[in-house]
């Protein structure tokens, strides 16, 4: 009995996911079918572009979800992000002008270099930082656009480019504060493989002052830090001054860092 209601626990997990994939691709279409009749009724091209853009992000996010849970064949994905691009094209000719606009374009391809190979990032990431781009150019309050800049340029590696984009963002905004933080330790663990340890030490220092988030799937600034401030003899205070810190955030720190500088210390706090 106990086997049998584990099968239809199993089976009714299924079917509620079936269920609800429906229901989000449902919503979709509804969002496609309600963007179209928003271009047919436009009285303006700054609302048709509106509803072109709405649309793209639509047929986009069908396509992405639909990909994902591996529920379309390639050329579908491809007939459908086609369609997104097209529609993206046709707002950014209505109202050029226009972040959003852009904006919309921009996440379409981001989301598509998210699904591919790593190989294949850049080809789908550099026209998504172009279109970032055009974003703030027009808007500069447009703080998802610094955001999507700064996450494509820590996914390429370029540091002090995202770091510059998360500076900008943490200005409007206080994601950017975490994502800043962030970028701060990613390149800070750079510069400490590269051996450039004073880099990676005012790196982690600063990761740590902006303030990092104890999630657990950010950066780790604390513990690598507090290895370099002992490879590099650096006062006992500052260490525990770090550790201070990273007890008040609640993050984790390795227990023999922690049980060493107690030892070479002489203290407890």
């Amino acid at each position: 009995m106990a086997g049998l209601s584990c099968a239809t626990a199993v089976l009714l997990l299924s079917g509620c996911g079936r269920i609800a994939q429906s229901i989000y691709l449902s919503g979709c279409d509804r969002d496609i079918r309600n963007s179209t009749q928003a271009i047919e009724t436009a009285r303006d091209d700054a609302r048709r572009a509106a509803g072109y853009a709405q649309r793209g992000r639509a047929y986009s996010e069908k396509a992405r979800y639909s990909r994902a849970f591996k529920l379309i064949p390639a050329d579908e994905y491809g007939r459908l992000f086609g369609l997104a691009i097209k529609d993206h094209d046709q707002a950014i000719a209505l109202d050029p002008g226009n972040a959003e606009a852009y904006f919309s374009r921009g996440q379409t391809y981001y989301d598509r270099a998210a699904l591919e190979d790593p190989g294949d990032f850049k080809t789908w990431s550099d026209p998504a930082v172009a279109d970032f781009r055009k974003a703030v150019e027009r808007d500069r309050q447009h703080y998802l656009a610094w955001d999507r800049l700064g996450l494509v340029h820590l996914a390429t590696g370029e540091l002090d480019e995202a770091i510059d984009d998360f500076t900008q963002e943490m200005a409007l905004n206080t994601m950017g504060r975490a994502r800043l933080a962030d970028a701060y330790c990613t390149r800070g663990s750079a510069s400490q493989k590269a051996k450039q340890y004073e880099a990676a030490i005012a790196d982690y220092e600063k990761a740590i002052e902006i303030g990092v988030t104890a999630d657990g799937c950010s950066c780790d600034p604390v513990n690598p830090l507090l290895t370099l401030y002992d490879e590099e003899r650096r006062p006992y205070d500052k260490r525990w001054e770090v550790v201070h810190t990273a007890q008040k955030s609640r993050r984790w720190i390795a227990p023999e860092l922690l049980e060493k500088l107690k030892k070479d210390s002489g203290r407890n706090e």
